[in-house]
């Protein structure tokens, strides 16, 4: 049996699901509601947000900007792990969402709530992502998720409840898509989009231009990383924030970071999504490039199932878990190797790597030589070969021998 709801921390965007959960829960529960608004890119004016959730019965709102600690504690870790989902997706939505609700535990833990809420459907991933935060950070509270059991069956249904209880309802045109934008990225469903054999209409992309309407001219970009952070753009020093807002804004108008993704959903079912991700493209293919300069081979070849290891941790919400703390320290291990910069030309869609130098590099050019600097011993081959291939030789002579 729940225990009485007083208090609820709502993760509160400002649109009509969010502002109509403030009226529901209020009714449904007689708790006052705190509406929770997290600045991971798009910040919305506060006064605006304020307002809504004042007009829909929300006692207090709180607003955070949480950019730089989302791309230094999430979406670099990310990066530096190699943690694709299904060779495309580069995590923007699934990273944000524990951060959220960790914020929103904090919240409540201040506030003393009984409670925390989410605006997400039955059959999304997020819901999966925020409640199992919840129970990593604090299994002693409800987790309220009003979408799956209230009684509106349509968008239509949730405008009527609005205009009762006097929400302001901002949009009078409906989009036919849904957005999920932060700064690693845009996530883009429904409309046109549910059909998976037509192309994505150009109407749905909201920052990145057509790879055919790119700039003919191409544009190098050089990056520079500090034990695996990324910390400057062609030799200028920037912050997280401003670093990643250049390369969205380079990569958008090249047409870099354009995905289109029938994905596997947590619940079991298919899904088309579209992406845009052009700065953590830029960010990915150019973190590879320097860490094939600085790690072993054994290394390299293990990485990748690792990677993929992460990236499916992270899909399915369990960020707060001890294998994914485990597998950071892993790769935090090697990021401490990778310091150096990374040259890439930005061309209709492409981000093409044409350069790198690290400071610790593996690479000897005095060993890869075929010219008169050449110091590699060639004669050391021939036993480094007969060893080798001892055994294939042992069982082919087994063979002749019709053992």
């Amino acid at each position: 049996m729940k225990r009485e709801i007083r208090k609820v921390v709502l993760a509160y965007s400002g649109g009509l699901d969010t502002s109509v959960i403030v009226r529901w829960l209020k009714n449904k529960y007689g708790c006052d509601v705190i509406g929770y608004n997290a600045n991971l890119g798009i910040a919305e004016p506060n006064r605006d947000l304020e307002r809504r959730l004042r007009a829909a019965g929300g006692a207090k709102l709180v607003i955070e900007d949480i950019r730089r600690e989302f791309l230094e504690e999430y979406c670099f870790l990310s990066m530096r792990a190699g943690a694709v989902y299904e060779g495309k997706y580069l995590l923007a939505t699934s990273l944000s969402r524990p951060l959220i609700a960790k914020k929103l535990v904090e919240i409540a833990r201040r506030e003393k709530a009984d409670a925390v809420a989410h605006g997400c459907t039955g059959k999304g991933n997020d819901q999966v992502r925020f409640e199992i935060t919840t129970k990593a950070l604090a299994p002693d509270l409800e987790v309220l998720a009003p979408v799956r059991e209230w009684e509106f069956k349509t968008r239509d249904d949730e405008i009527a409840y609005a205009r009762r209880f006097g929400i302001p309802v901002t949009a009078t045109k409906k989009i036919p898509y849904s957005y999920d934008r932060n700064l690693w990225g845009i996530s883009i469903e429904c409309g046109p989009l549910e059909d998976p054999y037509h192309e994505p209409p150009e109407d749905a992309f909201v920052i990145t231009t057509s790879p055919e309407r790119a700039p003919v001219k191409s544009e190098v970009v050089t990056i520079g990383f500090d034990r695996g952070r990324p910390s400057s753009i062609n030799g200028k020093k920037m912050d997280p924030v401003a670093l990643v807002e250049r390369l969205t804004a380079l990569g958008a108008r090249h047409g870099i970071g354009r995905v289109d993704l029938v994905e596997n959903r947590l619940v079991g079912i298919k899904s088309r999504e579209v992406y845009e991700q052009p700065a953590s493209t830029i960010l990915y293919a150019a973190y590879r490039e320097l860490s094939s300069m600085v790690l072993d081979r054994d290394t390299v070849h293990l990485m990748p199932a690792l990677s993929d290891r992460y990236a499916q941790l992270v899909y399915d919400g369990f960020w707060f878990t001890p294998l994914r703390e485990a597998l950071d320290a892993f790769f935090g291990k090697f990021a401490a190797f990778v310091t150096g910069d990374v040259r890439l030309r930005l061309y209709r869609g492409s981000a093409i790597p044409i350069g790198r130098r690290a400071r610790r590099a593996l690479y000897q050019e005095k060993l890869a030589t075929y010219g008169a600097a050449d110091v590699f011993d060639q004669s050391a081959s021939v036993g480094f070969i007969k060893i080798l291939g001892l055994p294939v030789e042992v069982r082919a002579r087994m063979r002749r021998a019709g053992k």
